[in-house]
């Protein structure tokens, strides 16, 4: 999991916590700030999962490639 994901996830928790008491308390602002930072979340985990697609297929360009035998 990359560092993004991590702070995406937190967001995400923190975004439906706001949310969730905004609703119960009728606070119609923390309830805008809490689908906010639910949205931040989900942006900083899509950057987190293409970060770790890039990584990967720049580590697969590093590997060796093995030797294709010769066909008789």
């Amino acid at each position: 999991m990359d560092k993004k994901n991590l702070e995406g996830e937190v967001d995400k928790l923190k975004g439906r916590v706001k949310e969730t008491v905004g609703v119960a308390t009728g606070d119609r602002d923390l309830e805008a700030e809490g689908k906010i930072d639910a949205l931040k979340g989900k942006v900083k985990d899509a950057a987190g999962n293409l970060r770790e697609g890039i990584k990967r297929k720049l580590d697969e360009l590093d590997e060796p490639k093995p030797a294709n035998p010769e066909k008789p």
